[in-house]
């Protein structure tokens, strides 16, 4: 899907795609240099409580990977981002970990990006291979982070390319877990860019907590609880319990069943699509009343998942007393989740209730 930085997410809802590395774009023999490698110093992270120094990982920047240059100026401005954004490449989980295959990783990616979607350079701000090197993506990006008060607008998520800085993680995460060194290297990167914002570790989050995409991939976004806990602790700041489990907008897709289906079918029937049986099995027929709606309301994706875009647009502010097919939507969570329903339910309630009934 489009959202996704390198291949389309949708080859894991089952559909064919053509991604960067699978449409026939040649990557050259590597270039393996130590020219632009750069290391990283110190910065200091002011949480409460704390000032310590994070070191940051060896980071490659673009003339180190043999970037093109980019096509258009690259947009920086004076702000602090106030996240990070955790993608997967929807790649082959390749076994070649060398530092040539993740500049061959780089170029491709750029390649695809900018021949295949017309962006000026890389969408991403960083990249991580499974061997554990850390890239630059977009050019200006390390400058800026090094900078501590700058940020380069990227084109990772759409409404949070000025805000956040985007990793993208070499693989597909959606039923195994990324390589020892690749994690550790997003630990360590993590750390550095909060460090360098002042971003609190709690603010990682994953790709699909913002679009309808199945990325960073099931099982690596079900690891940002640890991530957020390990990236506190390098910090001095210890994070366990709620404090790393952020409420999040779950990702629904066909065949998925349960309660929070069954409430994504009466939110669906609330917003016109009374076609949809509310069963709790998300079905074909389901799945394009789904995009029904995102086409109805020119989502960025129109592919049946519900995701970050979707469930905003879908979830109805709805109080106490209140009727109709958002009311029965929460009492099926509440239900679900034995928890007392809250007096007003806005997208935040919305979040927790979901969180709590999965």
């Amino acid at each position: 899907m489009v959202s996704c930085c390198c291949a389309r997410c949708v080859s894991e809802a089952g559909f064919s795609w053509v991604g960067w590395c699978a449409g026939g774009v040649t990557v050259g023999a590597a270039r393996v240099t130590r020219r632009g490698f750069l290391l990283g110093g110190a910065a200091l992270l002011a949480l409460p409580g704390t000032a310590l120094a994070s070191t940051a990982p060896e980071i490659a920047d673009c003339a180190a990977w043999g970037a093109r240059p980019n096509s258009r100026v690259v947009n920086v401005v004076t702000q602090r981002p106030v996240k990070i954004l955790v993608h997967h490449t929807a790649t082959p989980n390749v076994t070649d970990l060398s530092r040539g295959a993740a500049d061959a990783l780089a170029r491709g990616i750029q390649n695809f990006h900018m021949d295949r979607r017309g962006w000026l350079d890389s969408g991403q701000h960083f990249t991580i291979s499974r061997g554990g090197f850390v890239l630059e993506g977009r050019h200006r990006s390390l400058e800026a982070l090094r900078s501590g008060h700058k940020q380069v607008e990227g084109a990772h998520c759409t409404g949070q390319n000025l805000v956040s800085v985007g990793i993208e993680n070499e693989g597909t995460y959606t039923d195994t877990e990324p390589t020892g060194v690749l994690w550790d290297r997003l630990r360590e990167m993590c750390a550095y860019i909060c460090a360098q914002y002042g971003i609190a570790p709690t603010e990682i989050y994953g790709h699909r907590d913002f679009k309808d995409t199945l990325c960073p991939g099931d099982v690596l976004y079900g690891m940002l609880p640890r991530l957020r806990g390990e990236v506190g602790g390098m910090l001095g700041r210890r994070l366990e319990g709620s404090s790393v489990r952020a409420a999040s907008w779950p990702v629904l897709r066909e065949a998925d069943r349960g309660p929070v289906v069954r409430a994504a079918q009466h939110l669906l029937r609330g917003a016109g699509r009374t076609e949809v049986a509310v069963d709790g099995d998300f079905s074909a027929a389901m799945a394009e009343s789904v995009r029904v709606f995102q086409a109805e309301h020119a989502t960025e994706e129109v592919n049946g998942i519900i995701g970050g875009e979707t469930w905003p647009l879908l979830a109805a502010p709805v109080r106490a007393g209140d009727g109709g097919e958002a009311a029965e939507a929460v009492e099926t969570l509440v239900a679900t989740s034995s928890t007392r329903p809250p007096s007003q339910v806005g997208p935040v309630q919305w979040q927790q209730l979901l969180t709590a009934a999965r």
